[in-house]
């Protein structure tokens, strides 16, 4: 046995160990005449004749309690009484095998005896006992001054004198025995120091729990004196902080203090040291600080080398010493246990067989192995990597040569790989590549391809912190900005938008702004440029320059301008909300950007070369995606925001209460933060306006004192005749009340629209037009404001302003022009037809010929407009499509619509007082021309062939020459167009032969050319009516199709080739030859 190490067992001749091994029953057999101690040479198992040094010994069982001592003298006493009968004692035996440190043979004993049902509780307490098998790696200072040892009280077995000091391959033909039975014992041996870690870490706990005790009583005896923090406490705390600091999402905080506290790991409580449970975290300590605290103390009782009871008083008084030793014997042992794992691991890699076979030998047999090590690629297979930094720089020098021989379909499977290399890779020239590699790796990435490779930047933007997005990043992008092809342009701006979160504020108002604005003047592409509006858009929800609002206000009004109609939308849906966002930051809303807009739109107005519609639209649709901004704003500083209670139920937001938003980002919900937010502040704006008014309410009264009185300035300056700009102040009008709610309409809009639009004479200039109620200051509010809201009294209030409109302007005798712009406007909208019927009857049934004048006129712009309207929406609704020479048709699908029609041709036709209205009668013709082939065959037969009968039995008693002419020249015309049509034999027989024989007595005198023609038909029919068996087998009358006589068809054809849509060529037509 080695000097200096230490025997845990104490086989001493102590007589009270000799008498306690006699009173547990040892097997110790005695000779008759026992009693007198032996021969001590004469035996080779004596214990006297190995007896170490007393001072080499420990006398106290504190090391291992359950293990017995052997005196010397009974040891002596055994052998000699052996002498006789020639048989030892297992228990001997096993006390021999111990005490000269042969372990695995007393370990194979111990196994034996096992087998054979005879355990002995020597050995059995012997292999139970982790301190029999520690090494002695070290002795803390502390404890050399008392004395206790070299080891102190808990001293352990130096690895010398241990299994894993023997190399047992020496001794052992089979080296996987010996490797196996050495693995075997390590595990055993980290197993047990595992246990021993326990077992101190329960003393180190007891300990701490009492040292706390008392400093607790010290301190609330003297608590103005604050006693240094001590490692454990120091090392719980830790942990308590970290844990806040992550649950929190202070993850770049938590990664910082955990490179500060290295040497601890924070994901595992019991590396503080402490066997108790993990208290609670710091909010719940935090709110039960005023109150008694349940204590957390769960301990539970682990057999271990000392018990507390037997420690001695000085030994429990030096409770800072023994912490400090229970904290080094801690540290010692984790160390081992490392050490000894390591050893297994290598120990279980070594499967190979140790053959007594020359180097040379070796190296010319595996020469048979066909590997190649001289290659790039044989270097990277031969040399496994053994850490995450090896790991790393393998990455670097083969994925530059695996990314070209991948397929191009499925590259992006290698993006998490080139982004996790590029973030960890030490080398910046190898990051440079692999990023470089990234934004190259597709040639022309789609959708699906980009947003990954976007996905993979962030998440590498996340993980380095903005100054390597700035140095590694960016680069890429600025290299890709001239691309040639337009996927990888919009691959960078893309990025630009999706980095902006994470660049510094610095570089995102000066680089990548200049980059995308670039971008924007630059680039051919249209998906180019609306990406780059979206990242505009981001820039400008990041961007913190005030500096900077110039160069965002010109960025809007050019991509305003764009010609792409998807950068338009996309300007409209991000930018804009964004841009608005940050001036009403800057507080730059109501002061700046509005204003600005509108001194432009007066600038348009004012032009004298022409009004530049184009820019007026793009002015305005700006102005109207301001709206949802500006009433957030006046509902977030309006006096009653204080008010807001979250908590009770608020009821939900009427889906029609606001206009459908573009964009989510136009919805004022999400602008003032969410729709409960919103419904809380609508319920407090409506009450504040009904009951309270305006009083302190700046950001409101800006509205209805500055902007408003604006833009009705500005609206009585626009061409009234202009059709495109009367629909988009229409629009944004009806936006802007129906974002700022019908009390706010009633009350603050119409009111100053019903000042200016006094209905009477005297607004009126006859002469020059110029009264207010020829401008567009009428359609816009009739159409703007009037139509936001529907309801019955809205619809009533409505019809009384045309009404009211209509009948001043006919009696002053005044342009008609606002009147017949609301009426386009209006009769676009079907909802509005019968509306629009409701004042022409107004008119008809009026008092007043010029306001009876007045509706004839506004007749044929209803019917236009709601053509265009019914046949635009639904054509299966309409009765007929206009042929494509007709810019007038007539829609006649609902029954209402269509008798109220009848009335008022009828009146028109019937009315004595339109008897000599030659150009109504004209125009009825003409209409009866163009829409009876198409319109339904009822009002054909039963109104519009009546009619025309009456009309060319007339016109034969037309003393105007003139008249006459332009009479037959209509009816001519509107004949040869329902002869097409299928005519029933009665309806054939009463009105339309017997109107072409009127017709054809007219051009007797005025065109015997044409008289011909006209014969013909009526021969046509006639044979019609004589064969109309025939004729309902054909289904149809077709007059002008067949004309009898080739002469005869050659000369129709020759003078229907003259005649044209000119009123006066007609004429010429059927003049009477001289």
């Amino acid at each position: 046995m080695a000097t200096g190490n230490v025997n845990p067992f104490n086989l001493s001749d102590s007589e009270d160990e000799a008498e306690q091994r006699q009173e547990d029953g040892v097997d110790t057999e005695r000779s008759p005449s026992d009693g007198a101690p032996g021969p001590p040479s004469n035996n080779p198992f004596s214990p006297q004749a190995d007896a170490e040094h007393p001072a080499l010994l420990l006398s106290s069982t504190r090391t291992s309690p359950s293990v017995e001592g052997i005196s010397v003298a009974a040891a002596a006493a055994t052998m000699a009484g052996g002498l006789a009968e020639t048989r030892v004692s297992v228990d001997v035996i096993a006390a021999q095998l111990i005490r000269d440190q042969y372990i695995l043979t007393a370990l194979e004993f111990h196994t034996e005896l096992l087998e054979a049902g005879r355990e002995l509780p020597r050995l059995r307490d012997y292999f139970s006992n982790p301190g029999n098998f520690e090494r002695q790696s070290g002795t803390p200072p502390a404890c050399k001054d008392q004395g206790l040892g070299p080891g102190g009280p808990l001293n352990r077995a130096g690895s010398i004198s241990t299994l894993d000091s023997l190399d047992f391959a020496r001794y052992s033909d089979d080296g996987n025995r010996e490797s196996d039975e050495r693995v075997a014992v390590l595990e055993f041996e980290l197993r047990k120091a595992k246990e021993t870690i326990q077992a101190l870490r329960a003393n180190l706990t007891q300990a701490a729990e009492s040292d706390t005790r008392e400093r607790s009583k010290n301190y609330n005896s003297n608590p103005e004196i604050q006693e240094p923090i001590r490692p454990l406490e120091k090392r719980a705390l830790n942990f308590l902080v970290n844990e806040y600091l992550l649950k929190n999402e202070y993850k770049l905080s938590a990664i910082t203090f955990s490179d500060e506290n290295d040497d601890q790991d924070f994901e595992l409580w019991d590396d503080v040291g402490l066997n108790i449970p993990k208290p609670p975290d710091l909010l719940q300590i935090y709110r039960n600080c005023g109150s008694a605290l349940p204590s957390p103390r769960d301990t539970v009782d682990v057999a271990v080398g000392v018990e507390s009871g037997e420690l001695t008083g000085n030994y429990i008084t030096q409770k800072p010493d023994l912490l400090q030793k229970l904290e080094y014997q801690i540290s010692l042992l984790n160390k081992e246990k490392q050490s000894l794992a390591d050893q297994i691991k290598k120990l279980q890699r070594c499967v190979c067989v140790c053959v007594k076979l020359s180097p040379a030998f070796q190296q010319a047999l595996l020469s048979f192995c066909k590997m190649s090590a001289d290659s790039r690629l044989g270097a990277e297979v031969s040399r496994i990597a053994d850490s995450e930094e090896s790991v790393m720089l393998m990455l670097g020098r083969c994925l530059p040569h695996i990314v070209p021989n991948v397929l191009l379909a499925k590259r992006e499977e290698l993006i998490p790989l080139i982004l996790c290399t590029a973030c960890l890779h030490p080398e910046p020239k190898e990051r440079d590549q692999l990023l470089h590699i990234l934004f190259n790796l597709i040639k022309r990435p789609d959708d699906e391809q980009r947003q990954m490779i976007l996905t993979g930047c962030v998440a590498f933007a996340r993980h380095v912190g903005p100054t390597r997005v700035e140095a590694e990043l960016l680069p890429q992008c600025w290299e890709q900005i001239n691309h040639k092809y337009p996927e990888r342009r919009l691959l960078v701006a893309e990025a630009c938008g999706a980095l902006a979160p994470y660049l510094p504020k610095e570089i995102r108002s000066s680089l990548v702004l200049s980059m995308l604005q670039q971008m924007l003047a630059e680039d051919k592409a249209d998906m180019v440029r609306e990406a780059v509006v979206k990242s505009l858009a981001i820039i400008m929800g990041y961007i913190n320059d005030p500096d900077k609002y110039p160069q965002g206000f010109e960025l809007m009004l050019l991509s305003l301008g764009d010609p792409s109609e998807r950068v338009v939308s996309a300007i409209h849906q991000v930018f804009i909300p964004a841009f608005a966002a940050w001036t009403i930051e800057l507080g730059n809303l109501q002061t700046t950007l509005i204003p600005s807009l509108l001194a432009r739109i007066e600038t348009l107005l004012k032009n004298e070369h022409g009004l530049d519609e184009h820019k007026l639209h793009m002015l305005l649709s700006a102005l109207q995606s301001l709206i949802p901004p500006l009433f957030s704003v006046v509902l977030q500083n309006a006096p009653f925001t204080h008010r807001v209670n979250l908590q009770g139920h608020t009821p939900p937001i009427e889906v029609t209460r606001f206009p459908r938003p573009a964009s989510p980002l136009q919805d004022v919900a999400t602008i003032v933060g969410s729709r409960e937010t919103l419904s809380a502040l609508l319920i407090l704006y409506d009450y504040q306006l009904e009951h309270e008014g305006t009083t302190g309410w700046d950001s409101l009264l800006w509205v209805v004192n500055q902007l408003l009185p604006q833009l009705i300035d500005i609206v009585g300056r626009v061409n009234v005749t202009s059709t495109t700009c009367v629909h988009e102040f229409s629009r944004f009008f009806w936006r802007l009340c129906r974002t700022f709610g019908k009390i706010f309409t009633n009350t603050k809009v119409k009111p100053q629209f019903q000042e200016i639009l006094r209905l009477s004479e005297e607004n009126v200039d006859a002469l020059t037009g110029n009264g207010i109620l020829t401008k567009a200051t009428v359609p816009i509010y009739a159409t703007g404001v009037l139509t936001s809201y529907n309801q019955e009294e809205d619809r009533k209030l409505l019809v009384g302003f045309l009404e009211d409109v209509m009948t001043t302007l006919s009696l002053s005798h005044a342009p008609l022009d606002s009147l017949k712009a609301s009426f386009v406007e209006l009769g676009a909208n079907p909802v509005y037809h019968e509306l629009l019927l409701t004042v022409l009857w107004y008119g008809v049934v009026h008092t007043s010929a010029l306001v009876r004048c007045t509706a004839a006129r506004m007749f044929e712009l209803i019917l236009r407009g709601m053509s265009e309207a019914l046949m635009h929406l639904n054509r299966n609704k309409t009765l007929f499509s206009p042929p494509p020479y007709s810019p007038l048709s007539l829609p006649l699908s609902l029954s209402l619509s269509l008798s109220r029609v009848k009335m008022q041709l009828a009146s028109f036709l019937e009315d004595p007082q339109y008897q000599d209205q030659h150009s109504l009668h004209m125009e009825i013709i003409r209409t009866f021309g163009r829409v009876g082939p198409n319109a339904e065959p009822r009002f054909r037969d039963e109104f519009v062939l009546p009619h025309l009968h009456k009309l060319a039995l007339g016109n034969n008693v037309q003393p105007s020459e003139s008249k006459r002419i332009d009479i037959a020249t209509q009816l001519f015309e509107a004949y040869s167009a329902l002869s097409c049509c299928f005519i029933s034999e009665e309806l054939m027989v009463t009105h339309f032969l017997p109107g072409l024989r009127c017709l054809r007595a007219d051009m007797e005198q005025l065109s015997p050319e044409h008289e011909v023609i006209l014969s013909s038909m009526i021969k046509e029919g006639e044979t019609k009516v004589e064969n109309r068996g025939i004729g309902q087998a054909e289904g149809s009358v077709s007059i002008a199709a067949s004309l009898v006589g080739e002469d005869a068809k050659t000369k129709f054809l020759s003078k229907m080739g003259q005649l044209t849509t000119s009123g006066a060529m007609l004429a010429n037509v059927f003049q009477r030859k001289k």
